[in-house]
């Protein structure tokens, strides 16, 4: 009884090699399984979930021509995820919205590695039972996300409707999301649009790219607001809203957001203590679910911000 209620609480997924003949079975996962981490599936490999031709493998093995590769996933278990005192910075509340001003550092929604200190977390402290539920208990009420250390605007939801709502207006491009941010080098026109496609990086998971096979349309359009030489303060609004869509736009044109420790230079950033790039989600413009009032929300820069806008300036 006990090995079949195992075997119901696994996911199988059979796989065909098809044009990955000889390489390693554990980079042909990652490239198939997106949903699954690298450091998750050499555990998969380890614990005999990974067999090929009906036999467990290792982690080097090479595929073969005709190799059939059946991976047991274990149900994922969700764990407790508990309110917390956290101070909030809030823009706007009524009995629908929320809009909170993020602050660097603090991760939207729970998940590996993150399930305290979030800003759900701090959510449920302050809204109590009052959040939509249709993403689920890891991100009741979330309705997009920004980045960890993406400071700004973020729109939530305290009920299923609001919720509906608002994400159609996501799906319709209607909702106004401005960004600023400060990016390397000296961007020669004073206004410009990318169009270009993002989909996830072809041999790193935890990147996007642009990719015109697999990618989803992405546009990004930006301002030069001020120049200082090495770098330039612009300010960008999206059409789309893909993951890290600013920073990879603003990467493929050869301007990485200052401090992207992901899409910027290897080397450290020129000015001591930043983390993370500098990026500010500045204005939201919605249609209110309820009364379908449009409404615009401004988030003021966060100091780090001001303050290297100053040192730019003392220097330029």
């Amino acid at each position: 009884m006990e090995e079949r209620k195992e075997q119901a609480q696994m996911e199988n997924k059979v796989l065909q090699a098809e044009e990955f003949v000889g390489e390693r079975i554990d980079k042909f996962l990652s490239c198939r399984l997106e949903e699954v981490s690298r450091s998750y599936i050499q555990k998969l490999i380890k614990e005999g979930h990974v067999s090929v031709n009906g036999k467990p493998v290792k982690a080097n093995y090479k595929l073969g021509a005709g190799d059939e590769i059946s991976v047991e996933i274990p149900e994922a278990k969700e764990p407790d995820i508990l309110p917390e005192d956290i101070p909030l910075d809030i823009l706007y509340e009524d009995q629908d919205i929320l809009v909170v001003n993020k602050p660097k550092g603090m991760v939207v929604h729970p998940a590996a590695g993150h399930y305290s200190g979030t800003l759900v977390n701090a959510l449920m402290y302050h809204c109590k039972d009052s959040l939509s539920g249709i993403n689920g208990v890891m991100r009741p009420g979330i309705v997009h996300r920004i980045d960890m250390d993406t400071t700004g605007s973020l729109l939530v939801c305290k009920n299923d409707e609001a919720h509906r709502i608002l994400a159609e207006q996501l799906k319709e491009h209607t909702i106004r999301r401005e960004y600023h941010a400060i990016v390397y080098g000296n961007i020669k026109e004073d206004t410009g649009t990318v169009d270009a496609p993002i989909g996830r990086h072809p041999t790193d998971r935890k990147k996007m790219s642009i990719n015109h096979k697999n990618g989803k349309q992405a546009v990004t359009h930006y301002e030069v607001l001020e120049r200082f030489g090495n770098f330039t303060y612009i300010r960008c609004r999206l059409e789309t809203g893909r993951t890290h869509q600013i920073r990879v736009h603003m990467a493929s044109l050869h301007h990485p957001l200052l401090g992207d420790e992901v899409y910027g230079p290897s080397s450290r950033p020129p000015f001591p203590g930043l983390k993370g790039q500098v990026l500010h989600a500045k204005i939201l413009g919605i249609y209110h679910p309820a009364t379908g009032e449009y409404m615009e929300f401004d988030a003021p820069l966060p100091q780090y911000f001001v303050d290297l806008l100053q040192k730019l300036r003392r220097k330029s």
